[in-house]
């Protein structure tokens, strides 16, 4: 007896000892539902129904001046028959839009999600626009460089027009034979 309860699942069996059944796919039963309840939302549902109960009241109405009725006029089996048939629409219009609510809510975390990634990508882009924007501000334009390299430029000569001053004030002029300076 041992043998036979550990080759089999635990959960195969109640507590009572009686087998249990397969669970039904539940995602197939909703999908069932939504049909059904998207059909009974239909203009041709509504026409169909409509037909119905016309054809169920016209023909009790010519059968029962000939006490032939199988509805006579209060219509108490077209009653049941709507009643009957708005008792399971209920729940199957429910359960449709159950699950369209968990869609709802499962497209709404995706989109909140895709926009924090949205947010967190535009920072960044910001953040680098900046930056690129700071690196453009501190590099040299060519304007910029040419008046540098003017004012080194002057400068330069400034300084080589002192430095020929100044050597030509620091060294003697020498006297050549001819009375001409070298």
């Amino acid at each position: 007896m041992a043998s036979r309860d550990l080759d089999r699942p635990k959960g195969e069996k109640g507590p009572l000892g009686i087998r249990r059944r397969a669970r039904r796919d539940t995602d197939r039963q909703g999908q069932w539902a939504e049909s059904i309840a998207r059909f009974l939302g239909t203009p041709s549902f509504i026409l169909w129904l409509t037909i119905f109960v016309a054809v169920w009241a016209v023909s009790n109405y010519f059968l029962d001046k000939s006490d032939n009725a199988f509805d006579p006029w209060p219509f108490i089996g077209l009653t049941l028959m709507l009643s009957l048939q708005a008792s399971y629409a209920a729940p199957l219009i429910l359960l449709a839009q159950n699950r369209q609510a968990d869609r709802d809510r499962v497209a709404a975390e995706q989109d909140r999600q895709r926009a924090e990634r949205s947010l967190a990508d535009t920072e960044y882009l910001a953040r680098e626009v900046a930056a690129l924007r700071q690196a453009i501000n501190e590099t040299a334009t060519r304007d910029f460089v040419r008046s540098e390299l003017r004012a080194l430029l002057e400068e330069l000569r400034e300084l080589d027009a002192s430095l020929e001053e100044e050597e030509a004030t620091s060294k003697p002029s020498r006297k050549s034979t001819s009375g001409k300076q070298v």
